[in-house]
């Protein structure tokens, strides 16, 4: 018999797999005629409310798994449930129809002023010529972010005769053929979309996406929509551009801070706000509640699911065996995905050396999910990098051949698309660790971790001198200079690691020096 506590407010209906199985005895916290023995406890249900912390899991000693009914697990701290044995898995598909959904009544409301004619009406108060709104029909919507989500409100954009352009670095030609969309370069998406909503995950990257220097770059009188996460579109920067009437309106369902204290922004006559009501349907709680449930028996019965956020379905005792080569992989895939600025199409890993004598198959999804994690917006994992991959149009294989470059393992990750072609190899060596020793046709020696930047340039003397030049100015210290090139004189690479991460200013600064091509930031 498993013991499951439901430890928050989840749908009854959604927790039937759970209620029916002979096997399962279900505690819910919030009834009180419900005594249980906190060690007896095999799974624990959450959503948002529930801190899922390490003296949590401390008092669960019997814990197998976690299960967050929603996508967000900010709540549970994954390290520690790892370390612990504890699964973590969640519902990611729960809820993408009922934030599509979400989506598009705010943008509808936002244009045709519904929320304050509505106030307006209610105050005894009939002001038909202040509410004049605008039309979708033949608006053009920018999407920024295309995952599940994205292709959602762009099938609903398009019953409206809208023209939909999408800013996403990895959706592939085929997808966007496939959903009728446009795919561009995010400058050329600011300046012609009319409506802009966002669904990207907040990443370094992504916070600020939308700021005081790049908003007016947006068609005067844009419309803002964030129902993804806060903090992508700076709130202080939104804010100065509505009171400049650069952006004519925005509808927010989350924010930087929740609830939010930005109280200008909230009580302006231009912004819609709702409270974080993107999954808030009858049918999202049912879905996700459903879904954790039927994976969570599973799961204790024995059976793998593809939901797990922190464990390979893999042996314990070959797991340990593969663990280094195991992270090398998620690190090349960030590699990969931080050095590719076009949609990659396939990526193919080459394995050779002792290590082509284990089970590799899991090492070459964790690559995937080392090149998606921080691009989609979902959680990513080694379970379900394969289906999330196809969902983006990116095909993967691996091979394994019997030249290793003289090291004793090796593993070569190849990225291709339309216009790009990346290769990064590296190796693992007992004592020294992980090391990048080959990048896009130069041999290079480093370790992969850290800030690093990673330049491109010709092979001139000056060149590492006027960087050094820069870096002094901004008081910024190299750490290590890797160095590689094929020809005297020729094309050359270089990657610097930093005590620091480095500011974007720096990048800008460097770029103007002739002999540099490029120069990416990598945090690994």
């Amino acid at each position: 018999m498993f013991h499951v506590l439901v430890a928050d407010s989840i749908s009854s209906e959604g927790l039937t797999p759970l209620l029916e199985a002979e096997n399962v005895k279900v505690y819910r916290k919030d009834r009180e005629e419900d005594n249980y023995n906190p060690e007896d406890i095999d799974a624990l249900l959450v959503r948002s409310a529930t801190q899922v912390d390490d003296a949590l899991l401390s008092s669960l000693s019997n814990l197998q798994v976690v299960a967050r009914a929603g996508v967000g697990v900010d709540n549970i701290d994954i390290t520690a449930a790892t370390k612990r044995g504890v699964v973590v898995i969640n519902a990611p598909d729960g809820n993408t129809i009922s934030t599509a959904e979400h989506t598009f009544a705010m943008i509808s409301s936002l244009v045709r002023h519904i929320p304050q004619a509505n106030m307006n009406v209610k105050g005894a108060q009939w002001s038909r010529k202040k509410f004049i709104g605008t039309e979708l029909f033949g608006k053009t919507l920018g999407i920024v972010g295309f995952g599940r989500i994205g292709g959602e409100i762009a099938k609903r954009a398009k019953a409206f005769q809208m023209k939909v352009v999408v800013y996403d670095p990895f959706l592939t030609d085929t997808r966007a053929e496939k959903l009728s969309v446009i795919s561009l370069p995010l400058d050329e998406v600011m300046k012609q979309a009319d409506i802009i909503t966002v669904h990207t995950p907040l990443t370094k990257e992504t916070k600020g996406l939308f700021n005081k220097e790049n908003i007016p770059q947006l068609k005067k009188g844009v419309y803002l929509v964030n129902c993804a996460r806060g903090g992508i579109i700076d709130e202080e920067a939104l804010l100065h551009h509505l009171n400049t009437g650069h952006v004519a309106g925005a509808a927010l369902d989350v924010f930087e801070v929740e609830p939010p204290t930005n109280h200008d922004l909230v009580q302006h006559e231009h912004v819609i706000v709702t409270p974080h009501l993107g999954a808030s349907t009858k049918e999202a709680q049912y879905n996700v509640a459903f879904q954790v449930s039927k994976d969570v028996l599973a799961y204790l019965n024995g059976q793998s699911v593809n939901t797990s956020i922190n464990l390979p379905t893999i042996p314990k005792e070959i797991y340990k065996k593969i663990q280094p080569f195991y992270q090398l992989g998620k690190t090349l895939g960030s590699i990969l995905s931080q050095s590719a600025k076009t949609p990659i199409e396939e990526i193919t890993a080459t394995y050779a050396g002792v290590i082509t004598e284990w089970e590799t198959s899991i090492l070459t999804k964790s690559i995937i999910a080392g090149f998606l994690r921080n691009r989609v917006d979902t959680t990513v994992n080694e379970v379900n990098a394969a289906t999330i991959a196809k969902e983006r149009g990116i095909s993967y294989g691996e091979k394994h051949q019997t030249d290793s470059y003289g090291y004793s393992n090796i593993i070569q990750v190849e990225a291709q698309g339309k216009d790009v072609n990346l290769v990064v190899r590296a190796t693992f060596i007992e004592g020294f660790g992980a090391r990048i020793v080959h990048m896009n046709g130069f041999d290079i020696d480093f370790a992969p971790s850290g800030h690093l930047l990673y330049v491109q340039h010709t092979d001139r003397p000056g060149v590492i001198g006027q960087l050094g030049l820069i870096f002094g100015k901004h008081e910024t210290n190299i750490a290590t200079m890797h160095v590689g090139r094929m020809l005297q004189g020729g094309k050359a690479i270089m990657m610097l690691s930093f005590d620091q991460p480095l500011e974007k200013v720096l990048i800008d600064e460097i770029l103007l020096i002739p002999d540099i091509s490029s120069a990416i930031i990598l945090e690994l």
